[in-house]
């Protein structure tokens, strides 16, 4: 027995490593979920958007990268589907300079799952420079802020854009964020000043940082990082709705749960050879 926890302290790191393997492979090929309580403000989110009406238009504000978008990419995606399901048209511009390659796409894809025509139901602006000028400039005058779509469409020309002027024109605006700018800047530069409704989608590291936000009630919803997403997809994709889909942040989430069993099962067995070989190595 003390042979075997000997070898088990001094075991090849190699075999860690599978292990790890393992961990983030399993909830990828075999499909299971852990058990989970939706996060209250994840609802509320959720309910923020149940709450639109059928043609009502929204403001999403994409800014995220690369780095970010395997803890954004799942909620972004999952709002999409939610607001596209429910008859809610998009408008939709970033302040990051790395986002468009990635947020566009996805867009398109989703939109035409969903039957959903560009310029009529949804719009991309593209990238605005300035940080918080730009957001100012959303806030105050939306077609000066950005007089023209990605396609170099005048906004005049577009239909989803005849009577949008300004931040207050939305009846919520979705903050999907990585850092700066984003959320903190939305809040700081426009919500107070047009007592807009703004719903945050933010990493794992911010999250702590917007609560207060929310509980000012300057966010009206927040989902952060990976567990956010997989709340918010558990919401929008009840029963049968998950059928045939890859649902990234429920995926990624069970990623996490497992990866974290593993090392915490590897920590305390690590304590509990060493606790029972001590008395023998001191002898």
């Amino acid at each position: 027995m003390f042979d075997l926890l000997e070898r088990f302290q001094n075991m090849d790191r190699r075999w860690v490593f599978l292990g790890m393997a393992l961990s983030i492979l399993l909830p990828m090929l075999v499909p299971f979920s852990f058990p989970f309580q939706i996060d209250e403000r994840v609802r509320s989110l959720y309910d923020a958007v149940e709450e639109l009406d059928e043609g009502d238009i929204v403001f999403i504000s994409a800014d995220f990268d690369p780095g970010s978008r395997p803890e954004l990419e799942p909620f972004y995606r999952a709002n999409l589907h939610h607001l596209f399901r429910n008859d809610v048209k998009i408008v939709s511009a970033t302040l990051w300079p790395s986002a468009p390659p990635l947020v566009l796409p996805i867009m398109q894809e989703i939109a035409e799952e969903y039957g959903k025509e560009y310029g009529k139901d949804w719009v991309f602006l593209g990238y605005k420079d300035g940080k918080e000028l730009a957001i100012k400039a959303i806030g105050e005058d939306i077609p000066n802020a950005f007089p023209q779509d990605y396609q170099g469409t005048p906004l005049g020309e577009l239909p989803i854009m005849k009577g949008i002027k300004k931040a207050k024109d939305f009846p919520l605006l979705i903050s999907v964020s990585a850092g700066f700018p984003g959320t903190q800047a939305y809040v700081l530069q426009i919500q107070g000043q047009y007592n807009l409704k703004i719903a945050s989608a933010c990493t794992a590291v911010s999250g702590p940082d917007y609560i207060p936000y929310y509980k000012a009630g300057q966010l009206v919803g927040l989902s952060a990082g990976m567990p956010g997403s997989a709340h918010y997809e558990e919401l929008v994709f009840p029963g049968d709705l998950k059928e045939g889909r890859l649902l990234l942040g429920i995926a990624g989430y069970n990623v996490l749960n497992l990866g974290h069993i593993f090392i915490v099962l590897l920590i305390l067995a690590g304590n509990i050879a060493f606790f029972l070989t001590r008395p023998r190595e001191d002898s």
